[in-house]
């Protein structure tokens, strides 16, 4: 009986191609995810890039077909990515220099209330539930100079100083994640068309035509989620606005465009106008606050109810349950990116149980 020579025996074996290809799918696998943990503190910025390029993405195509363009990727590229950062940068400045403006206006009131403490307003008195137990408290922590209140003691130099370095490192990091969006976004738009026909390309490749599908509705779901958040946040903010300026408060341009801000994020709007109603209410301005507090609720009931997921839904063809948990659900999940990933899982789960159920 003839023994095979060494070696020989296992190259003709047929199951060796399948353990083969095993092994280069485990080591792929393990150098992709590697590769991920390298650039893991990055990911954010490619993230925020993608779903910024996803939503100007018809823009970028529409520009690059006019005549005068054609052709002029960087420029086309390098001037959507100055608008991001201007639409970006632009608010928080204005807010900086209206803060830097009345800063001293601030400090004289903050070393007033240091030495002479916050006076209770006059309404609370006027409350019918309630006032007894507000005015002790107010009188008990408020009241006093804010150097000997009960509710401040606790709050000692070093801790304030821990916060504020905290609070500085948090800014700074912000600021770097900023800056390497706009570097991705840059290259992105500037791969332009070559990059959505190769990603859609490895998707059919992947995947099969559904596949590529699935990418696409993806991609419309995270474009309608941009449009839905931003559009409506835009809406509730001018409709404010006007309700600001109507009521009397001052500064009302530079809260209806913080109320825009925080209306991008669900739910968040009524803090804002809540804030400048109580406000009203503490300069005996009581019908105008009660108005706002109103008015703001129906605004914020007809776009959260309404407005917000007709836009989404349409776009991603997702039931108003689907959108509404896949933007709260991505949001505490993935923090604020999850807004716009939370939809885009939602239309994955659609897609494969149309598929199921035929």
């Amino acid at each position: 009986m003839a023994i095979p020579p060494s070696g020989r025996h296992d190259n003709a074996s047929p199951g060796r191609p399948k353990v083969q290809r095993i092994a280069s799918y485990v080591l792929y696998g393990v150098l992709v995810l590697v590769a991920l943990w390298t650039v893991r503190d990055f990911i954010p910025a490619v993230a925020w890039a993608c779903v910024i390029a996803i939503a100007l993405w018809p823009l970028l195509t529409r520009i690059e077909g006019l005549p005068g363009l054609r052709g002029r990727t960087t420029f086309i590229s390098l001037v959507l990515t100055a608008a991001v950062m201007l639409l970006v940068v632009l608010p928080i400045a204005l807010a900086i220099a209206r803060g830097a403006a009345e800063a001293h206006e601030l400090l004289g009131w903050f070393h007033s209330i240091q030495h002479d403490g916050i006076p209770m307003p006059a309404f609370v008195g006027r409350l019918p539930y309630g006032s007894q137990q507000i005015s002790n408290w107010w009188q008990a922590n408020l009241a006093p100079p804010l150097g000997q209140s009960p509710a401040m003691k606790t709050f000692h130099g070093d801790e304030f100083v821990t916060l504020s370095r905290h609070a500085g490192a948090r800014a700074v990091h912000a600021l770097v994640l900023f800056g390497f969006t706009l570097l991705t976004l840059f290259v992105i738009f500037r791969a332009g068309p070559k990059l959505s026909g190769s990603l859609i390309q490895g998707a059919q490749r992947a995947f099969g035509e559904d596949g590529a599908q699935l990418a696409q509705q993806m991609a419309s779901a995270v474009r309608g989620t941009v449009t839905g958040l931003v559009v409506v946040g835009l809406g509730e903010g001018a409709l404010l606005c006007v309700a600001y300026a109507l009521g009397g408060v001052p500064h009302a341009t530079l809260l209806g465009l913080v109320t825009a801000v925080a209306a991008m994020l669900p739910f968040c709007a009524p803090i804002v106008f809540g804030c400048v109603a109580l406000w009203l209410l503490t300069q005996g301005s009581m019908v105008a606050a009660i108005a706002i507090a109103v008015f703001g609720s129906v605004v914020v009931f007809i776009a959260e109810h309404f407005a917000r997921p007709l836009l989404i839904g349409n776009s991603s063809r997702l039931p108003f349950l689907l959108v509404l948990f896949g933007i709260l659900g991505g949001a505490q999940t993935f923090g604020l990116i999850g807004l716009f990933i939370g939809p885009a899982l939602m239309t994955v789960l659609m897609v494969l149980w149309q598929d199921w159920v035929g």
